[in-house]
């Protein structure tokens, strides 16, 4: 009898953990779920590739299992953008990524390179969670961290795609903060990320914006910050972003100045 409950105690143990395990994966795929769209949201796509009102906006899983795309589907049912409704298509083979407009790349490292290749000289907006995406050509790599997204962005590349990157969907309301970047500067941004509105700054519904020095070096690494002026918990939060970012390299050691504006979203 003893063993026997010692076997029930250890099944239910065992039950609670895979509970918990896709209990957690659930609410990872929904926050990322909820990131794509609005990733989707703030992308202008050229004319030609989406050339009626109600053309579909395809939005595409490629590699990984079903769930993810099981749980984008859920998310994103009813959901349209700008009048276009949404398709989610569960990709295996990188020949079909050509028939979407947002591909998130949900494979390992070389697979990724393949996809890309299959997507060179298209406007088809690429997505992954790969450290290594954006230095092969990637456009938007995806970093969850405390449950929350933060992204990096290949303005180069995304630029090729002759793909518009920032336009706020007029139909949708902010409800959130947000920081915007004005990047003065005399050489081109390659990969940026965008810095996270803290917590508590939230709390305490702090706004206004901070101006950095950053000193790029010649292979377009940032080498140094210095903050011109801001609110020391805003400037923490710019300086985390910043220091990651990859500018064009040049033959020299530059200066660019950067300013982040946090701000209070609206209804």
């Amino acid at each position: 009898m003893l063993t026997f409950r010692l076997q029930v105690a250890a099944a239910l143990c065992v039950g609670i953990s895979a509970n918990s395990a896709h209990a957690q994966a659930a609410s990872e795929f929904q926050v990322k779920s909820a990131y794509l769209y609005n990733v989707a949201k703030m992308t202008e796509w050229p004319e030609h590739v989406l050339p009626n009102d109600d053309s579909r906006l395809v939005m595409c899983v490629f590699g990984g299992d079903d769930d993810f795309a099981e749980v984008l589907r859920a998310t994103l049912a009813g959901k349209n953008i700008r009048d276009h409704p949404i398709e989610v298509r569960h990709l295996q083979s990188s020949a079909e990524l050509k028939s979407c407009h947002l591909a998130f790349i949900r494979v390992s490292n070389g697979n990724a390179r393949g996809a890309l290749a299959q997507l060179e000289n298209t406007s088809v907006l690429s997505v992954s969670e790969d450290k290594e995406f954006l230095s092969h050509g990637g456009m938007i790599n995806l970093i969850l961290e405390d449950n929350r997204v933060r992204f990096e962005l290949n303005s180069a590349a995304i630029e090729r795609a002759n793909i518009r990157y920032g336009r706020q969907d007029p139909t949708s309301s902010r409800n959130e903060q947000e920081a915007r970047i004005q990047n003065k500067s005399t050489r081109t941004l390659r990969i940026s990320s965008q810095p996270i509105y803290p917590a508590m700054a939230k709390t305490m519904n702090l706004r206004g914006s901070v101006q950095l020095e950053v000193t790029v070096k010649a292979d377009g690494s940032v080498k140094d910050l210095h903050v011109i002026g801001g609110h020391p918990l805003l400037a923490d939060a710019a300086i985390r972003s910043v220091k990651q970012w990859r500018y064009e390299p040049t033959g020299r050691e530059t200066v660019e100045v950067v300013k982040v504006n946090f701000e209070s979203g609206v209804n």
